[in-house]
């Protein structure tokens, strides 16, 4: 069975999503460990209740980023995953990280990319009006938010709606599409070649999979 190493900085709840997910069969593999960047991450807790290995490394404890980052590196190597899953993990990775995982590394965005990369996204489509918001499944690259898009979902916006409203509808949004592309990697349907997301052996176009 495949495996794969989730990221975490808070709460976890697309973890939870994926956990769910593995154990319905909805995701043809298993997570093998969790790490975050916070000790008092929620999402630890999530995984310890999942009787999983549960890791943290605090940044203070290492002189730069790439320090953090090749321990990192070494410690989610020992569990030799086939996809890294970056899912609510707010560190910006080194190039030396980003290279390590080429194609094997994905991440959600609760975006609709390249719209609003970084961070307050939800406030940013309520300031610009936007009619739509939603989230982003995409491979990581050096490109903050950058890579190649897997599959996005839209979420309607709503006059007087608040921050915490959109963010609830894009977050349901995010635990269905989510373990979705994780299996379509798994699975051996999904990769990342020549810039692009293929799906099936066919090129996905720059928003992502779009059913007919």
């Amino acid at each position: 069975m495949k495996k794969l190493v989730v990221l975490i900085s808070g709460n976890g709840s697309n973890l939870q999503s994926i956990l769910d997910a593995c154990a319905s069969g909805r995701i043809n593999g298993s997570v093998a460990a969790v790490f975050s960047n916070k000790a008092s991450a929620y999402g630890l807790t999530r995984a310890r209740e999942a009787q999983l290995p549960a890791h943290s490394l605090a940044a203070a404890d290492f002189a730069d980023r790439e320090a953090f980052d090749r321990q990192l590196m070494r410690e989610i190597d020992a569990y030799a995953p086939d996809l890294v899953v970056l899912a609510g993990y707010m560190r910006i990775l080194s190039p030396a990280f980003v290279a390590h995982y080429q194609g094997r590394l994905l991440n959600i965005h609760p975006s609709l990319l390249p719209k609003y990369p970084g961070l307050h996204t939800h406030r940013q489509a309520l300031e610009n009006g936007d009619p739509e918001h939603g989230t982003s499944v995409h491979f990581v690259t050096d490109e903050l938010d950058g890579g190649p898009i897997v599959l996005q979902a839209k979420v309607p916006v709503f006059t007087g709606d608040s921050e915490a409203e959109i963010h609830a509808r894009v977050q349901h949004q995010e635990h269905a599409i989510y373990p979705l592309a994780i299996d379509w990697f798994l699975s051996g349907r999904l990769a990342t070649r020549d810039g692009r997301a293929w799906l099936d052996g066919e090129p996905l176009p720059p928003q992502g999979y779009a059913p007919d």
